[in-house]
């Protein structure tokens, strides 16, 4: 049978059910059929003369009927009937009720919770696996205005977790790849872009113009940077992340909530914890974790639900389990202290990243015949898929028996894949007396981006 959706501005006469199912040949029979079991409802439908009313829109299967025979409209078993009336004071328009009409139905949301979700300002940090689905659900679901910062152009190897990119964006900024994607998918959404790594000169500037900060970013420095400041401007931060297998969610910085330094007061050594590109993630992962985030934002902005506050939820794709363990503010956690001064400081220092140079540096350096050593900390199978042919191969797991091999006055330059086992290897140098040790900022897979593109990607 044909089904009748009832919006919320008149779900006070239908005793707030939300839809109802009619025996019914035409739209006419359905609306009759609707107010003979809901009688109150019927003048608020048709006028004296039983004519449907104007200021009522009536859709089938989300096609606006009203310039047709309204009544006289055929239906089908399937069809789905909606139910639009004008109201008083509201700020959607008729096709952005139409297409929220879905959501608007449930008492949890309804119009007031629609325009709530309008008015909203969102700022998502990184556009990448987990910024993927968070943007095209939060535009599909209605939010304003989203604000998206990043300044990384779509890779080939992007493409298996990002899915907001396609193919044919390789090589396009990935806020341009993603601002079309979602205003694509719902082209009311007022999408403010910030080409720019987040810093602590600009964080500041930045999030004070949003209601809350969605965390997609993928180290670090970022992290315990996004927490301070929203910490500063007291702004939610809806925070997630993503490993192999595995994946974390949470909100901090909410009310008496718990921050992200409650749960980790301090950064764990550079390179201990490797990243996606050393590590690998499931393509699929960064879908589920940043789905919890986008309903967590969802929430927020309704007030509706319980929030993951205080709460961290863990994801183990393997075994298909969700845990949760309870997070509670730490109380010597100064961020928490208001008589304590706050401001943000430099984070790179902090996470004991060590001196970068940029590939294309690098390869000046090369080209000038500065003297200097270049050492893969790579495996030997990985040195022999793809190399840097002045680069000599010291594994990372042989470096602590083969330091003599390397001068400690020399300049010496570590690379690896993406930087993380080299970041380690900067470390344990240092930690052996060698005070003029670099890191190759991004590894290989920056050199072959900034330097060679020759080089396989892998």
């Amino acid at each position: 049978m044909p089904q009748i959706l009832i919006p919320t501005a008149l779900r006070r006469f239908t005793a707030e059910t939300d839809s109802v199912e009619v025996a019914a040949t035409t739209v006419g029979e359905a609306l009759r059929a609707l107010t003979t079991q809901f009688s109150d409802l019927g003048k608020n439908l048709f006028n004296d003369e039983g004519k449907l009313r104007s200021f009522v829109n009536i859709y089938v299967n989300d096609e606006d009927i009203r310039y047709l025979q309204r009544e006289a409209t055929p239906l089908e078993p399937r069809d789905v009937i909606s139910i639009v009336p004008s109201i008083a004071g509201g700020t959607l328009s008729s096709e952005e009720t139409l297409r929220y009409s879905r959501q608007m139905i449930m008492p949890e949301v309804g119009l007031e919770g629609q325009e709530k979700l309008k008015a909203a300002k969102v700022l998502m940090i990184g556009t990448g696996g987990l910024g993927a689905p968070i943007g095209m659900y939060l535009a599909a679901a209605g939010v304003g205005t989203l604000g998206i910062m990043d300044f990384d152009v779509v890779d080939a190897t992007n493409l298996h977790r990002q899915v907001i990119h396609g193919t044919s964006d390789i090589g396009r900024k990935k806020l341009d790849s993603a601002a079309d994607r979602m205003l694509a998918i719902n082209p009311n959404t007022n999408i403010i872009r910030h080409e720019m790594a987040l810093s602590s000169e600009n964080a500041l500037g930045v999030i004070k113009d949003y209601d809350l900060v969605v965390d997609g970013t993928d180290n670090f420095p970022t992290r315990y940077l996004v927490n301070d400041a929203c910490m500063i401007a007291g702004k939610p931060n809806v925070y997630g992340s993503i490993f192999r297998f595995e994946g974390q969610a949470t909100v901090f910085c909410l009310d008496d909530g718990p921050c992200y330094r409650c749960l980790y007061p301090e950064p764990p050594p550079p390179g201990l914890v490797p990243s996606c590109a050393e590590g690998g993630v499931l393509g699929i992962l960064p879908g589920i974790i940043g789905l919890v985030q986008a309903t967590e934002v969802v929430k927020l902005i309704l007030g509706i639900g319980q929030s993951l506050k205080g709460r961290l939820m863990l994801y183990d794709a393997l075994d298909m389990k969700f845990r949760e363990l309870r997070l509670r503010r730490d109380p010597a956690c100064t961020w928490h202290d208001p008589a304590q001064p706050k401001k943000l400081i430099d984070y790179l220092q902090f996470c004991g990243v060590p001196r970068e140079l940029e590939p294309r540096d690098v390869k000046a350096k090369l080209d000038r015949g500065d003297r200097f050593v270049l050492v893969d900390v790579r495996e030997p199978h990985e040195y022999h898929l793809c190399r840097i042919d002045a680069a000599t191969l010291i594994p990372l797991g042989d470096l602590p028996q083969r330091l003599n091999e390397l001068d400690p006055a020399a300049e010496i330059v570590l690379h690896c894949k993406a930087g993380g086992r080299s970041a380690k290897a900067v470390a344990l140098l240092k930690e052996n007396g060698y005070g003029n040790v670099w890191n190759m900022k991004g590894g290989i897979l920056l050199w072959s981006d900034q330097v060679d593109t020759t080089i396989p990607k892998y």
